[in-house]
């Protein structure tokens, strides 16, 4: 999942955070040496979750599965949530103690590559057959240099959840244009029914929908420039946006208390059909499925604009951030071997049917087995995302900037959803953030 493990991505202290990040360094590391006291060789993999089993279930499985078809091999997993993680992370690199696989922003993915601490893994996956199973675009968003930092961990399929239902008690259909979303939005209003669920307290990285705007508005074709200086984030078409953003408001589409309710209160909200969509991805679909809104629930790429820029007939459907290897891994025979053992397995079928089986899409070019009855809600986001009239964007818009910018992005479309920013405002805040850098 890569939505709601960023709880704790806003603010932490952050002097005691460095502090229990100092004593935690040497957990963060690979450690001395690939093998154990029975033998086996352990590949050390840090994650972004503090309890991988209950948090994250498909990488679990995956894990579990490895270990069983390669009983020589042990994975010892950990994890701390995102902030504790990443400061952990920038420490360890410092003193080049970095576990062997982990989990990370592509922006630090970056900076350590440039800093000599990533292993260059072209060589492997093309060794291993696996660059040629992953999506191009994927393959250009993780390469530097010449270089393959990093393989996709999860997919990054966002959206919004409808539940069809209650659009047609109330004689609606889901929504194409903006216009036809403001419609609904305003119809439902008036019957005393939430459009869009969502919830910024302690969640406000929960905008996955809007994200998908930013790229309706142009967002691709501009973001090289505005990370060079040329271009300003505060530019007419973005504003329009967040123009968009307050129509909708304007129209009633938000709870009353978006403000005080948590990423997983706006889920609740929506399993208890007492809202009409759920901004999410496909990471809720596990928990639609086995809720009473399961069987009316589809999921769509959500809304186009008259007045947009570009193509409108996309969806996001993108790798989150990857996972890395330390660049030590190189200069261990038994660890490159086992931590090449671990990528094959975990880009072959059986992982990425593991994947699905959990409630994710695939990350290559297999094609899973779907359970239509079992699966519907997952089945409705993947057959959206292979829809050959739609296409990706790169990446999601946040995950090409650094963590205070991506703070900005949210607070900017949280603040206009609450009415705390004028769109004018909103589009300045993130480019103030951008010039701090």
């Amino acid at each position: 999942m890569f939505g709601p493990h960023l709880t704790t991505r806003r603010r932490i202290a952050g002097a005691l955070l460095i502090v229990s990040s100092l004593f935690a360094v040497a957990a963060c590391g690979g450690g001395g040496g690939a093998g154990t006291g029975d033998g086996k060789t352990t590949i050390a993999l840090s994650m972004q979750n503090p309890d991988v089993k209950t948090a994250d279930p498909a990488t679990w499985a995956i894990i579990q599965a490895f270990e069983k078809a390669n009983p020589d091999i042990h994975v010892d997993v950990s994890g701390q949530a995102v902030a504790e993680h990443l400061q952990r992370l920038t420490i360890a690199a410092q003193s080049d103690t970095l576990p062997d696989i982990f989990w990370v922003y592509k922006a630090t993915a970056e900076d350590m590559l440039a800093g000599g601490r990533l292993m260059d893994l072209k060589p492997s996956l093309d060794g291993l057959g696996v660059t040629s199973h992953l999506p191009p675009s994927t393959v250009s968003n993780f390469t530097a240099d010449g270089k393959i930092f990093g393989v996709p961990y999860q997919g990054l399929l966002t959206g919004l959840w409808v539940n069809t239902r209650i659009l047609a008690d109330n004689g609606l259909q889901v929504p194409k244009t903006f216009d036809d979303l403001v419609n609904v939005a305003k119809t439902l209003k008036s019957k005393g029914i939430v459009t869009i669920s969502d919830g910024a307290n302690q969640s406000s990285f929960s905008v996955w929908s809007f994200l998908v705007w930013l790229d309706r508005f142009g967002f691709e074709d501009k973001i090289g420039g505005i990370l060079d200086g040329s271009q300003s984030y505060n530019n007419q078409d973005f504003v329009r946006m967040y123009q968009h953003i307050a129509e909708l408001r304007d129209a009633g589409a938000f709870a009353t208390n978006v403000t005080t309710q948590t990423y997983q209160q706006a889920v609740d909200q929506y399993l208890k059909g007492k809202a009409a969509m759920l901004d999410a991805g496909v990471w809720a679909a596990g928990a639609i499925q086995d809720s009473a809104v399961g069987a009316d629930t589809i999921f769509w790429n959500g809304a186009t604009f008259d007045d947009g820029v570009g193509d409108q007939n996309i969806v996001m459907n993108v790798a989150s951030a990857p996972l890395v290897v330390d660049h030590k891994v190189a200069d261990d025979k038994s660890k490159l071997a086992a931590v090449k053992k671990f990528l094959a397995f975990y880009y072959g079928d059986e992982a990425q049917q593991l994947l699905v089986d959990n409630g994710q899409p695939p990350v290559t070019d297999y094609q899973p087995k779907i359970d239509a009855t079992k699966q519907s809600v997952l089945k409705s986001a993947l057959d959206v995302a292979n829809d050959p009239a739609l296409k990706s964007p790169h990446t999601q818009p946040d995950l090409v900037v650094s963590t205070a910018v991506a703070s900005a992005m949210y607070d900017s479309i949280y603040g206009v959803i609450q009415d705390q920013l004028s769109p004018d405002e909103a589009a300045a805040l993130v480019q103030k953030a951008l010039d701090a850098k």
